[in-house]
C-alpha cells in the first residue's frame, strides 16, 4: 500500500508541474522574451508556481531567518540539494529576484527546459569555455540587481550521502563579485520528496518543510585565497545542522 501511495504521489508531482506550466504557457513565453522582464517572471514563479507545487503536494514551508534580506542587495544563496522541490522552496525563501545557475542537462526536460534556458544561467561543468561564459552572464544579471542561487554540491546523491563535498563555483562567484553568502539548511526535502531514482524504495509524503536561513557571510575584501576557508565554513555549518 505504501509503495502504491508513494507512486501516486510521485505521479501527482509531475501532473502538477506540467499542468501549471501549460496553463500559463502564453504568459511565460511573453515574460521570458526579455531579460528586463525577469522580475515579473520571478514573481510568477515564486508566488504562483511554487505555491501551486508546494501546497498542492501538501508541503508547508516553515522558514526561520537568522538575518533578514535587504531589498536591492544581491546575495549568493546556497543550500543542500536532495530533492526536486528544493527549487520551489528556494523561491519561497527569498522574495527578492534571483537567478539559478543550473546544469545544462536540465535543458532536456520538455517545456521546463525551454524556459529554464531563457531565465537561468546554464553551465556545462565539463567545459572550461562554458564555465568562463557563466561569469559574463552572472555579471550582467548582477548589474540588473538580481541575486544568484547555486546548489554547491553540484549534483544529487543517494541517501547514503547526507552532504556531498562542495564545488568551488558559488564561493568563487561570491569573492569575485563581493557578494554575501547566505547558507540555508533544507531539513525535510529529502524525507518529503527525494529524487526517487537515487533510492531503492519509494518514500515521501506531505508535511512540514523546515528551512533554516543562517547568518549571512560577508566576502568583502576576500579573494581566491579565501575560497577554501569559505567553502569549509559553509559546509561545516550545514553538515552540523543536518545532523541535529
Amino acid at each position: 500500500m505504501k509503495i502504491v501511495l508513494c507512486g501516486l504521489y510521485n505521479v501527482w508531482f509531475y501532473t502538477l508541474a506540467g499542468t501549471s506550466i501549460i496553463i500559463f504557457l502564453p504568459l511565460l513565453f511573453v515574460l521570458s522574451l526579455k531579460e528586463s522582464w525577469y522580475p515579473y517572471f520571478f514573481w510568477w514563479a515564486r508566488n504562483i508556481w511554487s505555491t501551486i507545487m508546494l501546497y498542492g503536494m501538501g508541503l508547508i514551508p516553515k522558514i526561520e531567518y537568522k538575518e533578514p534580506f535587504e531589498k536591492g542587495k544581491s546575495y549568493m544563496l546556497v543550500a543542500n540539494h536532495k530533492s526536486m522541490i528544493d527549487v520551489m522552496l528556494m523561491l519561497k525563501v527569498c522574495k527578492f529576484p534571483f537567478v539559478f545557475v543550473g546544469k545544462k542537462e536540465l535543458l532536456r526536460l520538455p517545456i521546463f527546459g525551454y524556459f529554464y534556458k531563457r531565465v537561468a544561467i546554464m553551465v556545462n561543468r565539463d567545459s572550461a569555455k562554458s564555465r568562463k561564459a557563466v561569469y559574463g552572464h552572472a555579471e550582467r544579471r548582477l548589474s540588473q540587481g538580481l541575486g544568484i542561487c547555486i546548489f554547491p554540491e553540484g549534483g544529487v546523491f543517494g541517501p547514503e550521502i547526507k552532504l556531498a563535498p562542495f564545488k568551488n563555483g558559488a564561493f568563487r562567484f561570491s569573492t569575485d563579485f563581493q557578494m554575501p553568502i547566505v547558507p540555508m539548511s533544507f531539513l525535510d526535502c529529502e524525507k518529503r520528496y527525494p529524487y526517487h531514482f537515487a533510492y531503492n524504495h519509494f518514500v515521501g509524503g506531505p508535511g512540514i518543510l523546515r528551512v533554516r536561513v543562517h547568518n549571512h557571510i560577508s566576502t568583502i575584501g576576500k579573494g581566491l585565497e579565501d575560497i577554501e576557508d569559505l567553502k569549509k565554513q559553509v559546509y561545516d555549518l550545514l553538515s552540523k545542522d543536518l545532523e541535529d
